[in-house]
């Protein structure tokens, strides 16, 4: 889930759960060698590339509790390293940058920059589970009944999956039991399930052993980041970056 930037109705989970917290940079999960040999310093196997092809802003991502929204939902889960992000359009007002997330008033799906974007299989992989039938919802309201909403998983077949999701309804052209690889059109953006505002909820996360269903730190490769040309590297909050 998003809140939304400069909108007509902000949903408040987010901001209420930063108010609990007395050290914001403070990493949640085990304590110990398991942050640190996992969390802190995992390698992704994947060969990953950006699921989309224009410039999108890292709403939620990083390994803080300041960067990564999910933390606080998860408690080192499936989404603990999950990365929101979304379409920003910057305008320069007397008191700085104000950076909005869509057109309007922001009360229709297609008012917001990013719906209906197309999306890419992160990496090379075998679909194994897809939803493509859930109703977006009205900007300002969410869908707990399913919280994913539409949602794509690809097994990487290395121990690794990729779960993109809030995938908007219809949309999505890959079957279970498909080979896809990287850069295949998988689906477009969307506004379904837990979701209060258009956006892509990305995550890596583990299929086997100490790893099954842990959320993972996932480094994407050869990407620009506000123009400078990242080889690999992390994805954190407040960063705009583009594949190409």
């Amino acid at each position: 889930m998003i809140h939304h930037i400069k909108s007509w109705k902000p949903i408040l989970l987010i901001t209420f759960h930063l108010g609990l917290v007395s050290c914001t940079d403070t990493l949640i999960g085990d304590e110990g060698k398991l942050d640190e040999d996992i969390y802190l310093n995992y390698q992704t196997k994947t060969e990953l590339e950006l699921p989309f092809e224009e410039e999108w802003y890292v709403f939620n991502g990083g390994k803080t509790h300041r960067e990564g929204a999910h933390h606080f939902t998860t408690r080192g889960g499936g989404e603990r390293y999950a990365i929101d992000f979304v379409i920003v359009v910057d305008t320069e007002i007397s008191t700085g940058i104000l950076r909005k997330i869509h057109s309007g008033d922001g009360r229709q799906n297609e008012d917001h920059y990013c719906f209906g974007k197309r999306l890419y299989a992160p990496g090379n992989g075998k679909v194994i589970e897809v939803v493509n039938t859930i109703d977006d919802n009205q900007p300002g309201t969410i869908n707990r009944d399913q919280p994913g909403g539409n949602y794509i998983i690809i097994d990487h077949l290395n121990g690794e999956t990729s779960i993109l999701a809030h995938l908007k309804k219809g949309s999505i052209i890959v079957s279970v039991g498909d080979t896809v690889v990287k850069g295949q059109e998988v689906g477009k953006a969307g506004n379904s399930g837990v979701s209060d505002a258009p956006h892509l909820h990305y995550q890596l996360q583990g299929t086997s052993g100490e790893l099954e269903e842990l959320g993972l730190p996932a480094q994407f490769l050869n990407y620009y980041e506000d123009d400078t040309h990242v080889v690999r590297g992390e994805l954190f909050r407040n960063q705009k970056v583009k594949k190409h």
